[in-house]
């Protein structure tokens, strides 16, 4: 009896030592999560990214433990991209500049996985505006109808579609897209967010070509900012009684300009009570910045306030805050 309790006690001894020594493999076998550089390296789909990095000098930026949501296009995407810029265009000649605010314009600071994407929002990039310190950096309106998630306006503008969605990753999330997402412009912007599609009409209708081609020229060296009336903004001026209503062509430019200050990109941190601004129109007429709790209005030339509801959506040109009143100006 006692030999065979020595003999268990041993065996016991023997299957723990095993089990430890098993668990030890085990744990030195896992294999340890990727970061977001990893991922794209690895990816066979993502050679052109990887190089794209490379040549930028960004594989330390998603390398690191920051957080980041990356939209990584496709090498057919890239592809894609770089024939509409001419013929011989790629990655490996391509303007370095033009590629890394490209490729910033792709990443956005913290993790955002798409469950957590909303019907329709706008993010910041890390894409900056202009090379100036602490510049301000470039908006991406976000869309998700059921899970399909859509950016700037999809391919049918200059942005994209996510194809595959939540790829998790140590230092963050990529979702992977079928198009290289352009810096959008003010014109962009505005095309692309349903809440302008009034907006848009008006301004690119074939009386208001001027108008259009005044925003379009726009440049980052000499931007604008846009105070953008949302549908229902349009719906009052031009409604039954809207001081819009049955206004000529000459009139509605004048009034689209009264929306347009070339003073450059006014952020809304860079706004003050009592602030006159001037609008474009010929000649220039004036609005008033009238600052409140939390809320900032625009007085314009009727002494209406139109308050803006949506500030900073940044583009390449310029800046825009949407507002919920058509300004009046004199006609």
């Amino acid at each position: 009896m006692k030999m065979n309790k020595l003999k268990f006690l041993g065996l016991f001894a023997f299957i723990a030592i095993l089990s430890t020594s098993c668990s030890d493999d085990d744990e030195n076998n896992v294999t340890q999560p990727q970061t977001i550089a990893d991922i794209a390296i690895a990816g066979e789909d993502f050679s052109i990214l990887e190089t794209a990095l490379t040549r930028t000098n960004l594989v330390g930026t998603l390398d690191g433990t920051a957080q980041f949501t990356v939209f990584a296009p496709t090498n057919a995407a890239f592809n894609t991209f770089f024939a509409s810029l001419g013929a011989n265009v790629n990655v490996n000649n391509v303007d370095v500049n033009v590629l890394k605010a490209i490729l910033l314009n792709h990443v956005v600071s913290g993790e955002i996985l798409s469950t957590a994407i909303p019907a329709s929002t706008y993010v910041q990039t890390l894409s900056p505006f202009s090379s100036a310190a602490n510049s301000p950096t470039i908006s991406m309106f976000v869309q998700k109808a059921g899970s399909v998630v859509t950016l700037n306006g999809g391919i049918d503008s200059k942005g994209a579609v996510v194809t595959t969605a939540d790829v998790d990753a140590s230092n963050g999330v990529i979702h992977v897209v079928n198009r290289v997402i352009q810096i959008p412009t003010l014109v962009d912007h505005v095309v692309d967010n349903p809440e302008f599609e009034t907006l848009q009409t008006v301004v690119t209708s074939s009386a208001q070509s001027a108008v259009l081609t005044a925003l379009s020229g726009l440049t980052p060296s000499a931007p604008a900012t846009l105070f953008a009336p949302n549908n229902a903004a349009f719906a009052t001026a031009l409604g039954t009684g809207g001081f819009a209503n049955g206004a000529n062509d000459a009139a509605v430019t004048k009034v689209l300009r009264y929306h347009v200050t070339t003073a450059g990109n006014v952020r809304s941190s860079q706004l003050t009570n009592n602030q006159v601004v001037p609008m474009f129109t010929d000649p220039s007429q004036n609005t008033t910045v009238i600052l409140g709790t939390n809320t900032v209005d625009i007085r314009d030339t009727a002494s209406n306030l139109s308050r803006v509801l949506q500030a900073n959506i940044q583009a390449s040109n310029g800046v825009i805050h949407g507002v919920n009143r058509v300004l009046q100006p004199v006609l």
